[in-house]
């Protein structure tokens, strides 16, 4: 028996226990948290222009409640165009003191999946700390997996990244949030992390899968971390490499795989071809405005959300009132408290967060599948949803609708997307949809697709029969899609496929198929 493992497995078991022994309510967490966030920020230029003094008052020596509905009142809600332009420029100008305590030294670049413009979000120190604090609570929730070897807490960890050679603008640095994080592990954690300073800092994502794969035989892995694109292709390329039937013919005692960023059933048939046995999922929520939510127990569908590490959570319902058809947030929305929420109904999230976003619209949706337990599912984002005339369809539907039609036809199909267009006077969805076989009919994969969808999504079979006059199906190989994300720069880190295009970037998608042979 591995002695450091051992001792590693019963603090693990024993922080479980007293964690669950002395976990407030939900309501309470999240009191108790937007009072710190307030302290924090309270001398700030945003706190006290929003009187954050008052806020806090009311908090501590309101009644109960009347916090959260001077809160809604004071401070208004943002999207990123909005505190931006009012407030986070003048950070990234370099000025201290705007919406969080001292000088930010580190943005992290994301420009989402659906927007051309590169969003600067500012990361803390504080919320370094955070994602820290809460990634070591996910390593703590293996206590609840119960046969796991006392070795396996010995084993390294591969935490497939963005670089950490980040860009120096000289008041501050910048690059892909999970790049600075690696940049930033604790020391006791180096002699586990794979792939190691040298190759985290690689910046061309070509040349850091091909380091990896020349170095794995050396690397006894226990788990993985990533999106789950880039590790599929990580995998495939190390399994090529050294001609073996499996990656656990490499790393033999694999056993757990926490992924997040998007849904990991379009990739799970073809990811579970590459192992010898099965592994251990554990769903992860890691966004660039912090660590939102993780699987705390095993079989759980959902995952819990962190409500009291930096994090004040806010969900405004998902619906016209509070919407428009372009997913544009309307003015003076709905906001509800975790306490408010119901099961199965869609939500926006809104942070407030230790980085100085406030009332901020990170543009996903979630739907709480255990109100009690805090635990929620991505449903898909406010953009990132097809209602050109009431059809009303998810990203959820249409990754359940996807999933469901691949295992009819055995075909794999790990990326697809989705655009909206104008047809007969009337609308038309354009689906374009990634496989590996080369044998897909797209006639019959548009005919079980259109049925799923009506099955899924009662709307989406109204409009079937009024103004949603057709779908088309264009079968694509996926090296096409990830051609197009490299060709944009998003090769690798948390970047992932859009599954919805929008606006002009439906033709700069068509466009590129064309001239690169992949349509006529």
């Amino acid at each position: 028996m591995a002695l450091v493992g051992s001792l590693l497995k019963r603090g693990i078991h024993f922080s479980n226990i007293v964690a669950n022994r002395r976990k407030a309510g939900l309501h309470q967490q999240q009191k108790k948290t937007l009072a710190k966030l307030l302290a924090k920020a309270r001398y700030t230029e945003f706190g006290e222009k929003y009187n954050f003094d008052e806020l806090l008052s009311s908090i501590l020596f309101g009644e109960k409640g009347a916090f959260y509905e001077l809160y809604k009142k004071s401070v208004p809600v943002y999207d990123y165009n909005k505190i931006f332009n009012e407030w986070w420029h003048k950070s990234l100008e370099g000025q201290k003191d705007i919406c969080w305590p001292g000088q930010i030294k580190y943005y992290a670049l994301s420009s989402g999946t659906s927007e051309a413009s590169t969003k600067h979000i500012p990361v803390t120190k504080a919320m370094s700390r955070a994602i820290q604090k809460t990634s070591i609570r996910q390593i703590l929730s293996l206590g609840h997996y119960k046969n796991l070897p006392d070795n396996l807490y010995e084993k390294g960890f591969l935490m497939l990244s963005g670089s950490t050679n980040l860009n120096n603008q000289d008041k501050h640095f910048e690059g892909d949030l999970s790049g600075i994080q690696a940049k930033q592990i604790p020391y006791w954690f180096r002699p586990y992390y794979k792939p190691g300073e040298k190759i985290a800092a690689q910046k061309d994502w070509g040349l850091k899968l091909e380091e990896i794969t020349k170095q794995a035989h050396e690397w006894d892995i226990g788990f993985i971390v990533g999106v789950p694109a880039w590790i599929q292709l990580l995998m495939e390329k190390i399994i090529a490499h050294y001609n073996v039937k499996t990656i656990h013919d490499i790393w033999p005692n694999l056993q757990v795989f926490a992924h997040g960023g998007v849904s990991f059933e379009p990739y799970r048939k073809g990811f579970e071809k590459l192992l010898a046995r099965p592994l251990i999922y554990i769903n992860t929520y890691l966004a660039s405005e912090g660590f939102i939510a993780y699987q705390t127990r095993p079989g759980a569908t959902g995952m819990e959300l962190v409500c009291d590490n930096g994090l004040f959570f806010e969900f405004i319902p998902f619906n016209e009132k509070n919407f428009d058809s372009e997913g544009t947030l309307q003015a003076d929305p709905e906001t509800l408290m975790v306490d408010q929420v119901e099961e199965g109904k869609e939500y926006a999230l809104l942070l407030s967060t230790c980085a100085g976003a406030w009332r901020y619209l990170i543009g996903d949706t979630v739907k709480f599948v255990d109100k009690a337990k805090g635990e929620i599912v991505i449903t898909g984002r406010t953009k990132h949803y097809l209602s050109l005339c009431g059809e009303h369809l998810s990203v959820d539907n249409m990754n359940k609708a996807v999933d469901l039609v691949a295992d009819e036809m055995g075909v794999t199909v790990k990326e697809f997307t989705v655009c909206g267009v104008e047809y007969e006077s009337l609308f038309a969805h354009h689906w374009y949809i990634g496989v590996e076989e080369n044998d897909v009919d797209a006639e019959v994969l548009k005919s079980r697709l259109d049925a799923r969808l009506a099955e899924l999504n009662d709307d989406y079979a109204v409009e079937r029969r009024h103004a949603l006059k057709e779908i088309f199906v264009t079968v694509l190989p996926n090296k096409a899609f990830y051609d197009w994300m490299k060709a944009k720069g998003k090769m690798g880190g948390q970047h992932k496929f859009p599954r919805v295009f929008k606006n002009f970037l439906i033709n700069d998608w068509k466009g590129f198929l064309k001239s690169n042979g992949y349509t006529t």
